[in-house]
């Protein structure tokens, strides 16, 4: 238990699981108060009192501009201030390039980058007010590499981390950092569906699967084991904390080495 966060208050979306909650968890280990925002009210609760004092939850869509308008409110309401948005929440969209359709299109753009821009134009006002900031934004390796995500989601992620780059720029000026990272071959039950709302699996089931997956995405990188959540939640540590102070603009790949193995074209 370290204090690298120490007064810093962070929000978190889709923080309800995965890789959110596993960043909760380590944020606040390292001194930090933060608000878990999501769409599961029942895990979202249940992980706030699991956290102790400094958690807490907030209900929050980020398809719906509104929520996320409300989700720093409630941070600033809670805490005094926002020092740190992590664009978090985030999940499967799409279909195959002869299937998809509008609906597939509009969830997809409202989920994966909409969200994105909307919280980063809400967090400004408050890290302007404080002097600063850090927003760091969870990409894909799906926006660098072919056949790592479906169309859709491959281009929208590939948004995400041109916005980074170019928001970056534009919020250097505020000491306000912007960076993504772009996560691959990482188990989480996102992959099918655990981590949604409506998920009706048991956690034997859950647990189960993503075993099977951890053996999987072990033979697909270099490293030869999976990713974790964990191994995301130190990558956001590092861009929060003071060890990431020059660092800002930037796509940090936390993928076991995936992306070395194939060439754009690979499979």
């Amino acid at each position: 238990m370290g204090q690298r966060l120490k007064d810093k208050v962070a929000l978190i979306t889709g923080g309800t699981s995965g890789i959110g909650a596993e960043t909760a968890r380590l944020f606040i280990s390292e001194g930090a108060k933060v608000i878990i925002s999501g769409r599961s009210e029942e895990k979202g609760s249940k992980l706030a009192n699991e956290l102790g004092d400094n958690a807490r939850y907030c209900v929050s869509d980020v398809t719906k501009e509104d929520d996320i308008k409300e989700a720093v409110k409630f941070t600033t309401d809670s805490y005094g201030k926002l020092d740190i948005l992590f664009n978090n929440a985030g999940g499967p969209v799409g279909a195959g390039l002869e299937e998809i359709t509008q609906k597939d299109i509009d969830y997809g753009v409202h989920l994966l980058l909409a969200s994105v821009m909307l919280g980063t134009k809400y967090a400004i006002p408050p890290m302007r007010e404080n002097n600063g900031g850090c927003i760091i934004n969870n990409s894909s390796i799906a926006g660098i590499r072919y056949r790592q995500g479906d169309p859709l989601y491959s281009a929208l992620k590939a948004g995400v981390t041109h916005f980074t780059k170019m928001s970056g720029v534009e919020l250097g000026k505020d000491n306000i950092r912007v960076n993504a990272i772009s996560p691959g071959a990482i188990a989480t039950p996102i992959f099918w569906g655990g981590s949604a709302v409506s998920n009706s699996l048991s956690e034997e089931e859950n647990e189960r699967k993503l075993k099977k997956l951890e053996g999987n995405l072990a033979n697909a990188v270099p490293l030869n084991r999976s990713g974790h959540a964990s191994d995301i939640a130190e990558a956001a540590l590092y861009l929060a904390s003071d060890a990431g102070s020059f660092v800002t603009c930037q796509d940090i790949v936390v993928d076991g080495g995936r992306t070395a193995m194939f060439n754009e074209y690979s499979s």
